[in-house]
């Protein structure tokens, strides 16, 4: 057994927020090691390689404000150029150095004595820091419905894999490919693959509000400009950011303007889809926004194609030969892709936590329901950070603006315990309970509460712990400086 590994911070994940914390930790001095489960940087945008796979908010604003990217070849990237963007960030600022691949993490329990975390990896290897950044996200662990019948398919020869494991090995050309699921990586699926398919089955449970959006190259002059004149950039930038959170007004205080949306998606199924019956079944039935608004020129296009079926009775078993429905039609596969999303609201649980006096964190949220306090530390959790966390995820605007936030904060608080002369600290239990109390409430008036549709913003009671409540910038404003009293410092050095 290797020695434990010394440092001061651990960060799990070199996806946005990983990456992003570290050059602020590298920055402000602060020693750091990153742990990484696969083999490369990336996170989200490493994993998932589908057909189509793309960026829904402008990458103009999908990126680090202090690292901007003038010549991004389309307004909404593909995931290529995103990932070589992120390569491109940690190769200057030197952060695969300090990342140590192939490590994922098992486990972590404070111990009280020593003030400081230990972590331990499915590898075995052990690490020792004071303080614990989550940077997983929520997005990194595929949900795959547990269907009868699925490991008989694989034996009889038939192929499956969720659409962020997508196998390039297995060839989809000339084949009969079912997708399951109609949210956002099924739109971008769906009109990618079918052109080269004998046979698209299109498994919907609920059909999504799809807005039309051309998605055009950018030209190599608009993108010269960006480059050469100054405040271009960080104009656009902030067209696409006051855009977005003019959306975010509609969904989180006045969802009866969603309605407006509404009429741009129904024109976008009338425009694409000639069979009345085929547009009836592509139309939502609830309101706008309350499951999150995809975007798509060519995803009806796609679905109204002679060798796409679109399939709405519920998926009974899959059998050796492919899938049958309730209404007891079995239709023949070659190919499964699950479409299905990922776990989100059980995310965290994924990981065995151990707080002060060896709480076990999984155990307290499975009771009270995930939350921690302004979606960044958990309450008598002793340097625990979370980026990413508890209802801090956003359904109109870019969750690269939250992680600044988060970063920003997260850095203040480590140099707060260095101030102070202490070793630790965590929000006190008054203080998360007012913060998330507050936050419920304002839940209660969003689209995603009143549009009457069920959605992975919620957990199993019913609670949006996903979500942010209003504005971003109300969040940059909440986390712009961390407030003192609302947190217990322990262990004097």
């Amino acid at each position: 057994m290797s020695q434990p590994i010394q440092t001061r911070a651990l960060i799990i994940g070199t996806g946005f927020s990983g990456l992003g914390m570290g050059i602020e930790l590298q920055r402000r001095g602060v020693d750091f090691l990153i742990l990484e489960k696969a083999d490369d940087i990336g996170g989200t945008w490493r994993d998932n390689t589908y057909p189509g796979c793309a960026c829904d908010i402008p990458s103009h604003m999908y990126s680090f404000s202090f690292e901007p990217k003038p010549d991004w070849n389309y307004m909404w990237s593909f995931q290529p150029e995103i990932l070589d963007y992120l390569r491109g960030v940690a190769d200057k600022y030197g952060l695969r150095r300090y990342v140590r691949f192939g490590e994922h993490v098992a486990r972590a329990q404070w111990e009280d004595t020593e003030n400081r975390w230990h972590v331990v990896t499915k590898a075995g290897q052990e690490y020792v820091a004071q303080f614990l950044i989550s940077g997983a996200g929520a997005l990194h662990i595929p949900a795959i419905p547990e269907f009868e019948g699925l490991a008989e398919f694989l034996d009889a020869g038939g192929a499956a894999f969720h659409s962020a494991q997508w196998d390039h090995n297995v060839e989809i050309a000339g084949k009969r490919v079912a997708v399951i699921g109609t949210g956002a990586s099924a739109i971008q699926i769906v009109p990618e693959i079918v052109g080269e398919v004998a046979q698209l089955q299109l498994y919907q449970r609920t059909p999504a509000w799809v807005m039309p959006r051309p998605n055009n190259a950018i030209p190599a002059g608009l993108q010269k400009v960006f480059a050469t004149i100054p405040g271009t950039r960080a104009l656009l930038r902030a067209l696409i950011y006051w855009i977005h959170e003019s959306v975010g007004f509609a969904m989180t205080r006045q969802p009866a303007l969603l309605k407006l949306g509404e009429l741009l998606g129904r024109w976008n199924i009338r425009m694409h889809v000639r069979d009345r019956e085929l547009r009836r079944r592509l139309r939502p039935h609830y309101r706008a926004g309350c499951k999150r608004i995809l975007n798509s020129d060519t995803y009806y296009r796609g679905v109204a194609d002679p060798k796409t079926e679109l399939i709405t009775e519920r998926i009974v078993r899959i059998t050796p030969r492919g899938i049958r429905t309730a209404d007891g039609v079995e239709r023949d596969v070659d190919v499964i892709v699950f479409a299905t999303g990922f776990h989100v609201s059980d995310s965290y649980t994924y990981v065995d936590i151990l707080g002060a006096d060896g709480e076990d964190l999984v155990d307290r949220w499975n009771r009270e329901g995930v939350q921690a306090h302004r979606g960044i530390t958990v309450a008598d959790v002793p340097n625990l950070f979370f980026l990413l966390g508890p209802n801090t995820g956003l359904g109109h605007n870019s969750v690269v603006f939250m992680i600044e936030s988060q970063i920003r904060y997260v850095a203040q608080a480590i140099a707060a315990v260095d101030k102070a002369g202490m070793q630790a600290i965590a929000p006190t239990r008054t203080a998360q309970d007012s913060f998330n109390a507050e936050l419920q409430h304002e839940l209660e008036r969003t689209v995603w509460s009143t549009g009457g549709c069920s959605s992975w913003y919620l957990d199993d009671h019913g609670k949006n712990r996903a979500l942010w409540s209003g504005m971003t910038w109300q969040y940059w404003l909440a986390t712009r400086s961390l407030k003192l009293r609302e947190y217990r410092f322990s262990g004097r050095r």
